[in-house]
């Protein structure tokens, strides 16, 4: 490079050649120091251990840029680390100052161009920085959520928890601050059952923080980040994956189960209503498959609402419990009882406490009929263990004691029951007698008994019958009478019994070993009532009298309320009937009437003119539409008295009264009738 001159120049020279210097350092400058756009710098690097123990330590840094090209230089003070294709390189602290402040920054290089970032002091002792909490594990208390994760390090560590509402993403986050408590993997969770499956390996170290105030009922998305407590200038480590927290399994699923008998086993079917509020939930079945196969409970986990199994007739659990991602529901257990005992028989004596080659044998010892899983005897067909079993189990099996025996195999991993009945290794007479024997109710021949049955622990053998024994006191001879009852019987009806008399009745269990101990009770028959036949005869006769009355009253009210309508009479005058439908149509007239009227004894004709015109002036008392009739009969009348003396009417009358003279034997009566046009009057006169 010229630096130079040792001759003069023209003036037009001078000026061309510092053009050309000036073009040669802006030449210079642009490709070998420029800072420009062509590279932004990287930002500072941080340097840090994973954990206080840690003797590696990790720098990272970041640069916007997509050139592929680009090569690191990492300075600690005046040490060098060149060409770094990374963001990120780790070295060892033998070749670092730990203890002491330095300087550390990071030169990129793209292409021809380099940019430095800003020079950062740090004690690099004092650095930790955590790695982002992975595989973090949560359950519920209440409304308090446990989160659990990896511990970092041999110390606690602050922790910084974000969350909000699954779903809700227009809330914002709620931030709490909190320090973690270090614990170790069989502590991990305290999850409401043994059942709950971990996936940590024993004497894992975690790390648990709670936050408290949650609803349970609702589902969460949390975020975390940790640092370390032990170091004078920790690090937040980067955020963990958002994970979601479901809704806290408070209730036992609800089972159902449905059981079919087949040739020797049981089809069990159990269904349960699905979890729909908790997302993510699996179902677990735990039961003893095979009874003969002494291995440990079989776990299945199902996703669907039903499950089916094949089961022994000997009484089995099987247990039921929901599963997400927060921990387990609380067990739901359902017994499938043994098949029903009803008219079970006593074990032959082919059935013995030794070991089998293909079957294994189970005692349920009876406690009141109830059959647990858990009080059970079992004697599997192991051969390398047979001697030692059958040993423990003759100790085990009690004299005297009752079990419900069952032998069972393993046909294609399904349970079958070949044998089925009531054992009793010793029997003997039951040493209880029946307990609360009360008289329900009783008649002057009959009375009700009930009573408790012996207990199993009791009975000392295989229960026959009861027999029922009453004996009449005060009698002579004093017959025992007995009776055989069934031992499912509680209620018995003694018949057949003295009215008026005293019993006393015993009863007692009855074993192939003998009698028990006999409960007593005495009972009072009522007496018998005759039936008074007259008193029969009375009643009977008062029945039919007040019946009788009652119809007469009745009748006469009736007859009160509703008089009967009489029948017109209407008398025959066979000589007046009418000739012609013509005469029926005609107008009523009026014509003159003649009175006619015996001639009582002792009566002259005179006086019964006077008797005439007197009977005649009542009846001209009548209505004024009779007015005219009675005025032509005055008339007719006075006529007629006109022309007695001497005339020939006179002697008319005569002869009809004598005519009228054979009526006299009429009683103080006698009847008038008068007819025209089929009207009919009736006078009556009183006779003297």
């Amino acid at each position: 490079m010229i630096t130079s001159l040792d001759f003069p120049l023209h003036p037009m020279e001078t000026l061309r050649y510092w053009s050309l210097l000036c073009g040669y350092f802006v030449f210079m400058f642009l490709t070998t120091g420029s800072k420009g756009s062509a590279c932004i710098a990287p930002t500072s690097p941080e340097c840090f251990r994973k954990n206080a123990d840690d003797s590696v330590y990790t720098c990272e840094w970041s640069m916007n840029t997509t050139d592929g090209n680009v090569t690191f230089d990492l300075y600690f003070n005046q040490k060098k680390i060149e060409s770094i294709n990374k963001t990120r390189y780790t070295i060892c602290e033998e070749e670092l100052i730990r203890r002491r402040e330095v300087y550390i920054w990071v030169e990129a290089h793209v292409r021809n161009s380099s940019c430095s970032s800003p020079k950062r002091s740090v004690v690099l002792e004092n650095i930790v920085k955590y790695d982002a909490p992975q595989n973090i594990s949560m359950s519920w208390s209440k409304n308090n959520l446990s989160l659990m994760w990896k511990a970092a390090d041999n110390h606690p560590a602050a922790a910084e928890v974000w969350f909000r509402r699954n779903g809700q993403t227009e809330e914002s986050w709620e931030k709490i601050f909190i320090n973690s408590t270090r614990i170790t993997a069989p502590n991990f969770g305290k999850l409401p059952t043994s059942h709950c499956p971990t996936v940590k390996k024993e004497g894992t170290p975690e790390y648990q923080v709670t936050v408290v105030n949650l609803s349970h009922h609702s589902a969460h998305k949390i975020q975390i980040r940790q640092r370390s407590t032990q170091v004078k200038d920790p690090l937040w480590s980067d955020w963990s994956p958002e994970v979601i927290v479901p809704a806290e399994l408070a209730h036992e699923p609800e089972v159902t189960m449905t059981t079919k008998r087949l040739n020797g086993t049981r089809e069990v079917t159990l269904n349960w209503k699905l979890m729909s509020h908790a997302a993510g939930v699996i179902y677990r079945q735990s039961s003893h498959g095979c009874p003969c196969m002494r291995t440990e409970k079989r776990r299945q986990d199902i996703k669907t609402n039903n499950f089916t199994i094949y089961v022994s007739y000997s009484p089995v659990n099987i247990s039921v419990i929901a599963i997400n991602a927060a921990g387990c529901s609380p067990t739901a257990t359902v017994l499938v009882p043994a098949e029903s005992t009803v008219d079970l028989k006593i074990c032959d004596k082919t059935v013995d406490n030794k070991t089998s080659k293909k079957n294994c044998k189970q005692w349920y010892k009876l406690q009141d009929g109830d059959l647990k899983p858990e009080h059970v005897i079992t004697l599997a067909s192991k051969r390398k263990q047979a001697r030692e079993q059958e040993r423990k189990s003759i100790a085990l099996l009690q004299d005297y004691v009752g079990y419900l025996y069952f032998e069972h195999m393993c046909d294609g991993g399904k349970p079958r029951t070949v044998k089925m009945c009531l054992y009793y290794q010793k029997e003997g007479a039951p040493r209880s007698k029946p307990q609360d024997i009360t008289v329900l109710g009783q008649t002057h021949n009959s009375s009700i008994l009930s009573w408790k049955a012996i207990a199993s622990e009791d009975q000392r053998g295989f229960l026959t019958h009861y027999s029922l024994c009453s004996v009449k006191m005060g009698s002579q001879d004093e017959l025992r009478e007995c009776h055989n009852i069934s031992v499912s019987l509680r209620k018995y009806r003694l018949e057949n019994l003295t009215p008026g008399a005293k019993y006393n009745i015993s009863l007692a269990g009855v074993t192939r070993a003998g009698t028990g101990p006999t409960a007593t009770v005495t009972i009072y028959t009522l007496q018998e009532k005759h039936v008074n036949v007259w008193l029969s005869f009375g009643l009977l006769f008062g029945f039919f009298l007040t019946s009788t009355m009652c119809t007469v009253i009745l009748k006469r009210i009736q007859n009160k309320i509703f008089p009967p309508v009489p029948a017109p009479v209407i008398p025959e005058f066979l000589p007046n009937q009418l000739k012609s439908q013509e005469m029926l149509e005609r107008k009523e007239e009026v014509h003159k009437l003649i009175l006619l009227q015996l001639h009582p004894e002792g009566k002259t004709v005179p006086q019964e003119a006077e008797e005439t015109a007197a009977l005649r002036g009542k009846w001209g008392s009548g209505s004024d539409e009779d007015e005219d009739v009675d005025e032509g009969d005055s008339r007719m009348s006075e006529g007629s008295g006109d022309e007695i003396p001497g005339s020939t009417d006179q002697k008319q009358n005569s002869s009809r009264v004598k005519e009228l003279t054979d009526l006299e034997q009429v009683d103080s009566e006698i009847a008038m009738l008068i007819y025209r046009n089929g009207l009919v009057f009736d006078v009556k006169t009183d006779s003297p």
